[in-house]
C-alpha cells in the first residue's frame, strides 16, 4: 500500500476513499469529527483533508480541532470547498489550512492536489517513510467464503488470542465479540465493498474501553481478498489523561497533550519542558527482524524511557506519541538545563542494545527539547520540541539539539526568511560587497570578488551562506543569482577610475548551468552593462559540475569565447578531480579556504596544498587561495607557487568606496 492519507469528509467520504486508494494513497477515511486531532496523529498521515463541501460549518470546526496537530508534526492540511464557499478561503487560511481545492475539480486534479500538499509536508520535516504493505499494526483479512478471519499480531493480542505470529478466528465467533448494531454495520459494510468494490467504513462500541469505539475502513484487494484496517476513536468525553498508548502501556498523545495543557492553562505554575525522543529508520528494524520483534523493541524501549524519567524525579510524564517517537514532559520547577541532562541520559539508555525475538537490535537515537514560553498551549510547545528534533535528526552533530527559552528553531528562523527573501530583493536588502584579490609577487590589488550580503530588518546582516541556503529551499535561486550578477556587474561599471583596471570575479550556480541559454543571456547582461567583458571572471563550484560535466565545459566555453575568464572555486572541498581540470575551459584554480589555512599545519597538509598548486600550475592555471588570515599562511603559500590570494589578512568584504579607498592607499 502507498503512503497514508487522513481524510474527514462530512459528504463524500467514500468517494474520496475510492478516488485516492485508486492513485495509490492508503486513506484514512471518517465522516464524523470525533477526536479528530488524536485520530490523525495515530494514522501518521504526512497530509490531512478536510472536505467541507455542503457542510462549511463541520469543515471549518474541523480544520480548528486538528490545524495545531497537523503544523506540530510538519504535516499539510488540504481543504476541499464548494464553488459558492470560495469567500471562506481567508477564514480557512487563518485556521491553519496550508492548501485547498474549490470543486469542481476531477479526480487527477484531486490527486495532483494531494501530491502538491505532501511534497510541502517533505520540505518541512523530510520524506516520511512508506508503510509496507500489510504491516498495519490493528488489521484483518478475510476471504469470501472462508469460515475464519486473518488478524494482524497487534489485533489478535487485543482479542486476546496470544502475542506470537498472526492468528485467525473463527468468523462468527469474531461477529459475536461486536455489539448487534456492530454486527449489521459490518454486514452491511462488506456488502456494500462486495458490490460496489469501492472502499467503505464501519464502527462499533470497544468492549474494552467503555465510550469508545472502534472504526473499521474496508476494502477489496483485486484478487477479492478483504482487507479492514482497525481504528481505535475515544469520544470527546473520555479521560484523555488516562488514555494509554495499547502497544507500549505509556500514556499516548492525548494524554500527553492533557496533561500538558492542564499545567499550561494554570498561570501560577513554572515553565513546562517538553522532550521528545525518536528512532531514526525504525521501519527498517521491522523489515529486517520483522514487525513482532519491532513491537518488542519498542515494549522495551517504553518501559526503559518511564523508569529513566522516573528515576529521575516525580512530576514527570513519558508517552508515545507514534511510531517510534517518544515525549518525557517534566513539571515545574522544571528547567531546560533539567530537559537537556535528561535527553541525554535518555538517549545512553535508548542506545543500549535490546533483545527481541532471539535477536541483538541496536538503536539510533535523537532527542530536541524545549521549555514553555508565555502564552504557549500544548500544541505550540510540542511544535518547539517537534522542530528540535528534526533539527537533532538533520544534522551530523550531538544528538541532543536543545531550543533556549525565547529561541527560535533553524526551521522556523529559515521558513520566516523565505517569506521575506521574496521582497528582499524589492526592497533593496540584498547588498554587493567586494573582497580584494592581491598579487603575490607585487602586494597590489589587482582584482575583487563580488561577495552577496543581505541586510535583514530585524535579524540584521546575513551572509552568503545562509542566504543562498534559503533561496535553494524556496526555489529563488536562479532568481537571486540573476539579481546578485546584475547588480554586482552594474556597480563594477559604475567603478571611479582608481579602480579602472581591476578585475572583477562573480559567481555562478549549478542552477544557472542548468538553465537554457544562460551563456547568451549572460553575456548580453555584461554588454548592456558596460562593463569590459575582458575584466570579467565567472567562478563556479565543483559541486555545480558534477551532474553534467560535458555540458558544463560547453557552458563555460561559450562564456570564454565572449571574453571572459574562468575561475573553479572552493577546489578541494570534496568532489576534486583531476577530470575537471582536463576537461574544462578554465584560466584559475581557487583554493579553498581550509586547504590554505591548514598549510601551517603538519607536513602532510603542506604536500597536499603544494600537490594541488602544482597540479594547477603544470595545467597553465593560475591559483587564488581564499581565506588566507595570518602572514605565516601567506608566506608558505607563496613558496609553494600560489599567484593570487583574499582574505582578512588584507581586507574583509568592503563596498566601493572602501575598495577604492584601498586602491589608493597603495597607490601612494
Amino acid at each position: 500500500m502507498g503512503a497514508p492519507l487522513f481524510i474527514l469528509s462530512f459528504r463524500h467520504r467514500d468517494e474520496l476513499t475510492r478516488v485516492t486508494e485508486s492513485a495509490g494513497w492508503q486513506p484514512i477515511a471518517a465522516r464524523r469529527a470525533d477526536n479528530a486531532e488524536a485520530r490523525f496523529v495515530a494514522s501518521g498521515a504526512a497530509v490531512a483533508v478536510v472536505d467541507a463541501r455542503g457542510a462549511l460549518g463541520e469543515g471549518r470546526d474541523a480544520v480548528r480541532a486538528i490545524a495545531d496537530a497537523v503544523e506540530a508534526n510538519g504535516a499539510a492540511l488540504l481543504v476541499l470547498l464548494s464553488r459558492g464557499d470560495g469567500d471562506a478561503l481567508g477564514e480557512m487560511y487563518a485556521l491553519g489550512a496550508t492548501h485547498f481545492l474549490v470543486s469542481p475539480f476531477s479526480d487527477p486534479q484531486l490527486g495532483h492536489a494531494v501530491r502538491f500538499a505532501r511534497r510541502h509536508a517533505e520540505r518541512v520535516l523530510g520524506p516520511r517513510p512508506a508503510r509496507r504493505g500489510g504491516e498495519e499494526s490493528d488489521s484483518w483479512r478475510w476471504r469470501p467464503g472462508s469460515r475464519t478471519v486473518e488478524l494482524s499480531p497487534a489485533l489478535a493480542r487485543k482479542a486476546g488470542l496470544g502475542v506470537d505470529g498472526v492468528r485467525r478466528i473463527g468468523l462468527m465467533e469474531l461477529l459475536r465479540k461486536l455489539d448487534s448494531e456492530g454486527r449489521r454495520a459490518a454486514r452491511g459494510a462488506i456488502r456494500r465493498v462486495m458490490t460496489t468494490g469501492e472502499a467503505t467504513a464501519f464502527a462499533h462500541g470497544d468492549a474494552d474501553s467503555p465510550g469508545a469505539r472502534i472504526a473499521h475502513h474496508v476494502r477489496i484487494r483485486a484478487e477479492g481478498e478483504i482487507v479492514g484496517r482497525a481504528e481505535t476513536i475515544l469520544s470527546d468525553d473520555a479521560d484523555a489523561g488516562a488514555s494509554r498508548d495499547p502497544l507500549t502501556g505509556v500514556s499516548d498523545a492525548r494524554a500527553a497533550r492533557s496533561w500538558l495543557a492542564e499545567r499550561l492553562d494554570d498561570a501560577h505554575r513554572g515553565p513546562v519542558v517538553a522532550l521528545l525522543l525518536g528512532v531514526s529508520r525504525f521501519d527498517a528494524i521491522n523489515a529486517a527482524f520483522g514487525r513482532a520483534s519491532g513491537d518488542a523493541v519498542l515494549q522495551s524501549m517504553a518501559r526503559r524511557i518511564e523508569r529513566q524519567a522516573e528515576a529521575d524525579g516525580h512530576g514527570r510524564l513519558a508517552a508515545r506519541l507514534a511510531g517510534a517517537e517518544f515525549a518525557v514532559l517534566l513539571d515545574a520547577p522544571a528547567t531546560i538545563g533539567d530537559g537537556r541532562v535528561l535527553a541525554q541520559e535518555l538517549v545512553e539508555t535508548v542506545s543500549r542494545p535490546f533483545a527481541a525475538g532471539g535477536h541483538v537490535v541496536t538503536l539510533a537515537c535523537r532527542a530536541g527539547v524545549a521549555i514553555s514560553q508565555t502564552g504557549d498551549d500544548a500544541a505550540a510547545l510540542l511544535r518547539r520540541a517537534s522542530a528540535a528534533l528534526a533539527e537533532a535528526k538533520a544534522g551530523d552533530g550531538p544528538p541532543v539539539r536543545v531550543l533556549e527559552e525565547g529561541a527560535e528553531s533553524e526551521t522556523a528562523r529559515e521558513g520566516r526568511l523565505e517569506v521575506d527573501l521574496r521582497r528582499a530583493l524589492d526592497k533593496g536588502e540584498i547588498e554587493i560587497r567586494f573582497q580584494p584579490q592581491v598579487s603575490i609577487a607585487s602586494d597590489r590589488i589587482v582584482g575583487a570578488e563580488a561577495l552577496v550580503r543581505w541586510r535583514h530588518p530585524q535579524l540584521g546582516e546575513l551572509g552568503a551562506t545562509t542566504l543562498l541556503r534559503v533561496a535553494e529551499r524556496s526555489d529563488y535561486l536562479a532568481q537571486l543569482s540573476d539579481h546578485v550578477q546584475r547588480k554586482a556587474i552594474a556597480a563594477a561599471a559604475a567603478w571611479p577610475e582608481a579602480l579602472a583596471g581591476l578585475r572583477l570575479a562573480v559567481n555562478i550556480t549549478a542552477a544557472d548551468i542548468a538553465r537554457p541559454g544562460f551563456a547568451t543571456q549572460f553575456l548580453a547582461m555584461v554588454r548592456d552593462s558596460g562593463f569590459d567583458p575582458g575584466r570579467l571572471t565567472v567562478e563556479v563550484t565543483e559541486s555545480g559540475l558534477i551532474e553534467d560535466l560535458a555540458g558544463a565545459a560547453a557552458l563555460l566555453a561559450e562564456l570564454r569565447g565572449g571574453g571572459l575568464r574562468v575561475a573553479i572555486d572552493d577546489f578541494g572541498t570534496g568532489y576534486s578531480s583531476l577530470a575537471y581540470l582536463k576537461a574544462l575551459p578554465l584560466d584559475y584554480l581557487k583554493i579553498d579556504k581550509r586547504l590554505a589555512q591548514d598549510i601551517t599545519g603538519s607536513m602532510r597538509d603542506r604536500i597536499v596544498v603544494r600537490g594541488v598548486i602544482d597540479m594547477a600550475r603544470s595545467l597553465g592555471l593560475d591559483v587564488v587561495a581564499e581565506g588566507v588570515e595570518t602572514e605565516a599562511q601567506l608566506a608558505l603559500l607563496a613558496a609553494e607557487g600560489c599567484t593570487l590570494y583574499q582574505g582578512f589578512l588584507r581586507a574583509p568584504p568592503v563596498d566601493s568606496a572602501d575598495l577604492a579607498a584601498l586602491v589608493c592607499e597603495q597607490a601612494g
